[in-house]
């Protein structure tokens, strides 16, 4: 049976689960005495009902506690916040939609699941073997032998349980989904086409630019008209936008000197040391290498001095002074051809047999791999093929270091016993384990304090309005950035781990400064110029736009009527124009020898079959001008069948389908996202 201590190793991630909800709990459960209640800010909402700090909290230290603690960098905690979104949305409307389906787990599929006779990624993420990563069903047997009597690991099961049966209903709706796609016919033509037929041909190309803008009038009326008409395709996501001076804390060519000064007179004492191991401990920037390293495998400079007994360095590798010196030497095989068994660390009378078998004269390898080994190279007789010394732990390395053909060697390390026999072995070659110093070249107090100042002083004179704040940079004669920070965001555009700033500007109004914001090592002072809360662009930020899309339809009537004629030579008359060549033109291509980019007058191309060649298409309005087109020849070859093109179809559709659902379902719930000015 399991014991709690190894519920703890194995289960620690899920058990904090539970200790934290618990936890969380007892806080929420004090909110009145706290005066938190009636304080329990809206983070967000889903489906119109609002999200709100308590719970959103509760799901995001779910997610954080599966995912390894509370020491997240800036991107972890960045995803912890779109996983605890994810959770939320499942449990408000994935989870009550599959019930209106009718896409339940039955008794039976969850029976199956523990058996492993269906497959559950929770299951097997939770009940698998640390060193070989199968699904142990004698795990979920100890497991839950011991939720009857012990209420934490109830807890435990239920969470656990509750996860699979979710993966399980979500994996059936995308089945679903999945099996309403279909590949009509006319996808089938398309894609054979694409693969198999090559067009070429004249064209007659009339451009838009040899029109003049002024001869051609749009009027306001008729521009506020196409953005009604077209105004979905103007959405937008509400963003302000800021200016903002960043201060950068770089290493002056004073700290850079001595940096480099003290790399060589640390280096001087690491080359002359005896007691490499004790000057390492004491030695902040000085570290010892846990795995050994093939002398031919280093630099060539590095690894000349080290073999005549040298101290390599110090040396400015990128932005670090490096120095290395061998603290031991094993001249050892640099590959080992190998077979293994791998055991759980609880069977040590099985491996103490196994290892005893496998040494007598005889011993069948492979098969007592295949029968006793739980790693997947079980089914190969436990081969391993060759190992790079180089690239084995030190237990293993210690273990393997002299062993010779034939050898059988049983290693315990983890949560598994592992028993080796060794096939073969490589050249016998220098290997190193290294202790290093490294000395990072970045910038002294004295810098940091003078960028701070410099700062602090700009932020004095920037405060009171956009005004102050660009007139205090051209002062300074400082270059301020622009930006835009849209709702939800987590950072400005090109200021990485700017959480902050953007936490700042969501709160201020137009003309507010902020205080110094640290970023990192570096300083940011920022200014909100502009807000815009609304749903679309207004019309005047695209007007511009819309202006020049109405100026080329209005220029392609233009150029139309004069493009007259019954031949391709008639019209390059009548337009003042000439008939030029296209080649190798495919539908599936994006250029076109003789074209350039003009998908419009690709897809006009590719309706041409064989027997149609020849003939004058339709003018076709393109990106840079209006086309006539004459299709001389449709090479076909026989690249891609119907049926070949049936099944990559089917599996694109079903994968687009599916992918599509679960973004419908997500935009459909209407989810808000604050989260960023929390969490």
């Amino acid at each position: 049976m399991v014991s709690l201590n190894t519920l703890r190793t194995q289960f620690g991630v899920l058990l904090s689960i539970i200790i934290g909800g618990a936890l969380l709990a007892f806080i929420l459960s004090l909110k009145t005495e706290m005066g938190f209640s009636g304080n329990d800010p809206e983070v967000g909402e889903i489906n119109g009902d609002e999200i709100h700090y308590s719970e959103f909290l509760a799901a995001y230290e779910d997610v954080k506690t599966q995912m390894g603690g509370d020491n997240f960098d800036y991107d972890q905690s960045a995803q912890a916040v779109a996983m605890a979104w994810q959770s939320l949305l499942t449990d408000r409307v994935f989870v009550p939609g599959f019930e209106k389906l009718g896409l339940t787990v039955s008794p039976a599929e969850r029976k199956a699941m523990l058996q492993g006779e269906l497959a559950s990624g929770v299951y097997s993420s939770v009940f698998a073997d640390p060193r070989t990563g199968l699904y142990d069903v004698t795990a979920v047997t100890n497991f839950l032998a011991q939720a009857d009597s012990n209420p934490q690991v109830q807890q435990i099961w239920t969470l656990i349980d509750k996860q699979a049966r979710i993966e399980r209903a979500m994996n059936k709706y995308t089945d679903l989904v999945r099996g309403g796609a279909y590949a009509n016919a006319l996808c089938l033509e398309k894609g054979v086409k694409a693969e198999n037929n090559t067009y070429k041909g004249h064209f007659v190309a009339c451009k838009y630019s040899t029109i003049a803008d002024s001869l051609v009038t749009v009027s306001n009326r008729e521009i506020k008209s196409y953005y009604n008409a077209h105004k979905s395709q103007y959405k937008q996501t509400p963003y302000r936008t800021i200016n903002y001076v960043h201060f950068e804390v770089e290493p002056t060519d004073a700290d850079k000197k001595a940096i480099e000064e003290k790399a060589k007179a640390v280096s001087v004492l690491f080359a002359q040391t005896n007691n490499l191991k004790n000057y390492v401990r004491e030695e902040s920037h000085a570290s010892l290498a846990s795995t050994y390293v093939a002398a031919s495998s280093l630099p060539e400079e590095e690894a000349k001095a080290l073999r005549a007994g040298k101290t390599f360095g110090p040396e400015l590798q990128g932005d670090e002074w490096y120095t290395s010196r061998v603290a031991e030497v094993r001249n050892v095989p640099d590959s080992i051809n190998l077979q293994h068994i791998v055991i759980s660390y609880m069977d040590t009378k099985l491996a103490d047999s196994l290892y005893t078998v496998a040494n007598k004269r005889g011993a069948d390898f492979a098969a007592l791999a295949s029968q006793y080994s739980i790693a997947d190279s079980a089914t190969d007789g436990g081969k391993l093929g060759n190992v790079a010394y180089s690239s084995l732990a030190p237990e293993f390395a210690d273990a393997l270091a002299n062993v010779r053909k034939g050898d059988v060697v049983k290693v315990e390390f983890g949560n598994a016993i592992q028993i080796f026999k060794v096939l073969g072995t490589g050249a016998v070659t220098r290997h190193y384990r290294l202790a290093t110093l490294t000395f990072p070249v970045e910038a002294s107090q004295d810098t940091k304090r003078a960028v701070h100042k410099e700062a602090s002083s700009f932020a004095v004179n920037a405060k009171g309005s956009v005004e102050k704040f660009n007139e205090a940079a051209n002062a300074q004669s400082i270059l301020a950035s622009t930006m835009s920070v849209e709702r939800g965001s987590r950072n400005v555009p090109g200021l990485a781990n700017s959480l902050e700033v953007v936490r700042w500007a969501n709160d201020a109004k137009v003309g507010d400064v902020s205080e110094i914001i640290k970023i990192d090592e570096d300083y940011v002072v920022a200014v909100v110029t502009a807000i815009d809360d609304a749903d679309y662009k207004p019309l005047a930020k695209v007007s511009s736009q819309i202006k020049n899309t109405l100026l080329r339809e209005k220029k392609a009537a233009m150029l139309k009527e004069k493009m007259q004629g019954a031949t391709l030579e008639e019209i390059a008359t009548s337009a003042d124009s000439k008939v030029e060549e296209f080649s190798d033109a495919k539908s599936s291509a994006y250029y076109v020898k003789g074209l350039g980019v003009e998908p419009r007058v690709l897809g006009a191309v590719a309706t041409v079959a064989p027997e149609n060649a020849g003939k004058l298409l339709p003018l076709i309005e393109g990106n840079a001008g209006v086309y006539a087109v004459v299709v001389d020849e449709v090479a076909v070859e026989e690249k891609q069948t119907v049926e070949a093109e049936r099944v990559k179809a089917q599996a694109e559709a079903e994968a687009l389908a599916s992918r599509r659902a679960l973004w419908a379902v997500q935009e459909m719930a209407e989810m808000v996202d604050n989260s960023v000015n929390f969490f």
